[in-house]
């Protein structure tokens, strides 16, 4: 009985290698594809209030088209009037279930509303869930805002 080239010592390691080749720049494609199809998390400033001497903010976080958010933790600015940082603030805006619209409310310690000229989300402190880093995930929020005399940018 005669042996196959295939049980050859070797040949099924170059044959192994060669698929493997030619399938990786597949796989980097489906992991851009993957990255690229994330649905964007819409986060809006939707109200302020005056809550003592803070300043209550509302905000809408809209999932409807993406997948759930385990933690999502922010670095927020508030700019003044004149475009000064007035304050810092890091907030949780997470767990945020897919397809769902919530609304969360946090409080600038000590800053009036009427000082209010943007909030800045400056940067994303943790992101666990439906991206697989910050940069990602940063990229993933899109922001606005509901008041006309304070925005809301990234």
């Amino acid at each position: 009985m005669r042996t196959s080239p295939w049980n050859e010592p070797g040949f099924s390691t170059g044959g192994i290698w060669a698929c493997l080749a030619l399938l990786l720049p597949f796989s980097g494609a489906a992991l851009a594809q993957d990255r690229a199809s994330l649905s964007p998390l819409r986060i809006e400033l939707n109200k302020i209030e005056a809550a003592g001497e803070n300043c209550r903010t509302y905000f809408l976080i809209d999932n409807q088209k993406g997948d759930s958010w385990r933690s999502l933790k922010l670095d927020l600015f508030a700019l003044d009037t004149d475009g000064v940082a007035a304050k810092r603030l890091a907030v949780e805006v997470g767990p945020v279930p897919g397809r769902k619209t919530l609304i969360k409310l946090f409080d600038f310690p000590g800053l009036s509303c009427s000082r209010f000229g943007r909030v800045l989300l400056n940067d994303v402190m943790t992101c666990e869930g439906a991206a697989n880093s910050r940069e990602e995930c940063l990229s993933a929020l899109e922001t606005s805002s509901k008041i006309d005399a304070v925005s809301f940018t990234k």
